[in-house]
């Protein structure tokens, strides 16, 4: 079998880390059992570009008693659980290429291997896999059956693709399911961005001003966790109605300029390039932590600020210090990378256990529907939805009201009035 992982004697923890996560995945749990009666993916061949994580592992497996044969390579170069990779090589008989700190040129060589495998189905975390197959192995496109992307930063390079016109077969959106980004990027990115904060530093939040830069989903996660650490939360935004929203929701809002003034710790959760760039950096509090939960390096300006600093020491794991001209310092967690999965273990299996619900299911639904979808981006269907929040209230021991066939007949009519 083909893999590429750091140390395979590293499996047998990397196997009991796994199954500690099976354990809180109920609805992926019952998925599989069906999964493995039914062999809806039978004789596909499905390459995956997702954090290889507990969480993924456990998705992975699913998606092979499904029938289908699984490649597996890294999202990011410094999420990469490396006792992960080698269970689900030696343990599981999974092929994964990734290894936690590879540099840039390994990162391909793995995206690379897993499209050598002429995928049917690609799933994505961030875009990285189809953006690589449409610019360099248009060879493979006939192939594809469809994709899966797990993240916000994807979904918009997607739909960018399909306004462009080059999008070149369907993609389902998973990250845009009710059951993903209300639970996984709310309650997964706020308190495993915090938790990565936390490890790496181990300051305390309360009474500190904690600025979160994006009030979307994970922003909004992000902003609730810390304030229920004690901390003084100010949200920067772009968007007038998220930052109405914020503002209603309790926080402080500002520019971006004004709250680093201010700032003791700073998270950006935008998507986005360079949300704190050369001149937040020129007024910037002397002290000040900052750190990133979007899936891409490039919302911190760490060039600029390398080249704004006279020095710069690694004073913890995870934690750069960077020293100004002026004697001030600032700190960056991570490389500016994932901070929730570098310096942490990212979402907790509850979260996640909805998010690779969705994607197996989404997997399943190309399958059932290849000879009607478009090249396009699609949400995921909400039949889809529903069916994985029916199962977590399940495993949850939840029961729940159904309507009446009066209140039916009541909301389906437009005759009643006052």
């Amino acid at each position: 079998m083909e893999y590429h992982v750091k140390d395979l004697s590293l499996a047998e923890k990397g196997k009991l880390r796994i199954q500690w996560a099976e354990k809180d995945m109920p609805v992926l749990r019952q998925i599989r059992k069906r999964f493995e009666k039914e062999k809806p993916l039978k004789d596909l061949t499905i390459a995956a570009c997702l954090h290889v994580t507990t969480e993924t592992a456990n998705l992975m497996i699913t998606l092979k008693a499904g029938g289908a044969d699984v490649y597996l390579t890294a999202s990011n170069p410094l999420s990469t659980q490396d006792d992960v990779a080698a269970a689900l090589v030696k343990e599981y008989e999974i092929p994964t290429f990734a290894i936690h700190g590879e540099d840039r040129d390994t990162y391909y060589k793995h995206l690379y291997a897993v499209l050598d495998k002429k995928p049917n189905i690609t799933m994505d975390d961030g875009g990285d896999l189809i953006s690589t197959l449409h610019q360099e192995r248009q060879e493979l496109i006939n192939n594809i059956i469809g994709g899966t992307e797990e993240t916000t930063t994807g979904v918009i390079r997607f739909k960018a693709m399909e306004k462009d016109g080059v999008l070149k077969f369907p993609v389902i959106a998973v990250n845009d399911a009710y059951t993903k980004h209300l639970f996984d990027n709310r309650y997964g990115t706020g308190q495993s961005t915090i938790d990565g904060i936390l490890r790496a530093t181990n300051r305390l939040l309360a009474g500190s001003n904690f600025v979160v830069a994006g009030y979307g989903w994970c922003g909004k996660g992000v902003a609730m966790r810390a304030k229920g650490m004690g901390a003084n939360v100010i949200v920067t935004e772009v968007d007038p109605l998220k930052a109405l929203e914020a503002r209603m929701d309790g926080f402080r809002v500002m520019p971006m300029v004004e709250a680093v003034k201010e700032a003791d710790f700073i998270v950006t959760v935008t998507g986005n390039i360079n949300v704190v760039d050369k001149h937040h950096f020129e007024v910037m509090k002397d002290g000040c932590i900052v750190s990133n939960s979007g899936h891409f390096d490039v919302e911190i300006n760490i060039k600029e600020l390398e080249k704004m600093s006279v020095s710069k020491r690694k004073i913890r794991e995870n934690v750069d210090e960077y020293t100004l001209q002026d004697g001030r310092k600032i700190y960056i967690l991570a490389e500016g990378r994932l901070v929730n999965l570098a310096a942490a273990e990212g979402h907790p299996a509850q979260v996640m256990d909805m998010s690779f619900a969705n994607q197996a299911l989404s997997a399943e639904y190309l399958v059932k529907n290849k000879d009607k979808l478009e090249p396009k981006v699609y949400k995921v269907p909400d039949e889809l939805d529903f069916e994985v929040a029916r199962l977590k209230l399940n495993a949850m021991g939840i029961k729940i009201d159904e309507l009446t066939p009066e209140q039916k007949e009541y909301l389906a009519s437009w005759q009643h009035g006052t």
